[in-house]
């Protein structure tokens, strides 16, 4: 699995950290952000949910 975070599109809602706080999380202003280690979510079955609450579609979770 694979995860990107468009740090263009993100406003920092914070609902993928509420969704997978073991893979994602926010940085000093707020955005988000993976844990180190994290980037290829870590078998954590929450990442797409994690990426379907965002409210921008600012997460792309792919296979492979």
């Amino acid at each position: 699995m694979r995860i990107e975070i468009d740090q263009d599109v993100c406003i920092g809602a914070g609902q993928c950290a509420l969704s997978a706080p073991g893979v994602f999380t926010q940085d000093d202003d707020g955005f988000s952000t993976l844990l180190p280690g994290r980037e290829d979510g870590g078998g954590d079955p929450m990442v797409r949910e994690a990426a379907r609450a965002c409210p921008v579609g600012a997460i792309t979770v792919t296979d492979g």
